[in-house]
Order: structure tokens, then sequence, then C-alpha cells
């Protein structure tokens, strides 16, 4: 049987959001915020048998160039990759922040804008053609 679930994550230095999603379903859900020093553990948790990936937004600035921030999550998901045995896809966060924050202020019913980045980020990954996906 083919794994398909995948884990979304948005990547800041003080908090982490997580999401979920089937690759079958190819629909993205929230799940929780957690200090960015557990995430790799909570990540941990969270992987099974049934994971296809992990999806880390990949944040650049709007030119579409690395930043400081660009660096620091790569050097993440490097220490990530080392305890985390799965497949790691960059997926652009451009402005994810900024829409789960209009989303929410708009009356959308989640309240963590970090948890809801990483579904926007997880659901862009899945939108997007097999294609175009960035293994890290």
């Amino acid at each position: 049987m083919e794994a398909n679930e995948y884990i979304g994550v948005d990547v800041g230095k003080a908090r982490t959001g997580l999401a979920r999603g089937s690759r079958l379903a190819r629909l993205a859900e929230t799940l929780k915020t957690v200090p960015t020093e557990q995430a790799i553990a909570e990540i941990e948790k969270l992987a099974n048998k049934n994971l296809a990936g992990v999806v880390v937004g990949l944040p650049r600035n709007l030119k579409g160039e690395d930043t400081e921030q660009t660096k620091w999550v790569r050097d993440w998901v490097d220490s990530a990759k080392q305890k985390i045995n799965a497949t790691f896809y960059w997926q652009d966060e451009a402005l994810t922040s900024k829409l789960a924050e209009a989303k929410i202020l708009a009356g959308g019913t989640v309240n963590n804008v970090d948890s809801l980045a990483a579904q926007i980020i997880l659901q862009d990954f899945f939108d997007s053609p097999e294609s175009l996906r960035v293994v890290c």
C-alpha cells in the first residue's frame, strides 16, 4: 500500500504550525501550533508508516530571493531530516501568514494563524502539479 499522508509545516523561530492531509483526498486540515523547539519531536509523533512526506514552507522575499529566514528554515529542515525518516518537500510560502490572518479576520473558524498557514502551504502543495514539487 502506498503511503498517502502528508504533514504541512510553517516553521517560525518561536512557533511552528502543523497541518496534515491526504494525497488521495487532496485536502489539508489544520492540526496545531507548537513551540519550534518541540516541532521536530511533534512531527516524529505524527509520522507513521502511512507518511508520504513532510511539506515545509520556504520563506523568500517578494522577488523570490533567499533571506536570512530562508537560511534558518533550510538549516531547520536539515536537522529535521536527521531525525524524521520521510521525504521532505519545499513549498513556496509567499504571503501564507498574511492570507491566514486575512481568513481569520474575515470570520474564519480557525483562530491559530500558524497552523492555518501550514494548512495553506500544504493545500498549495496538493494543488500544484507533481512535476513542480521540489524535494529538500
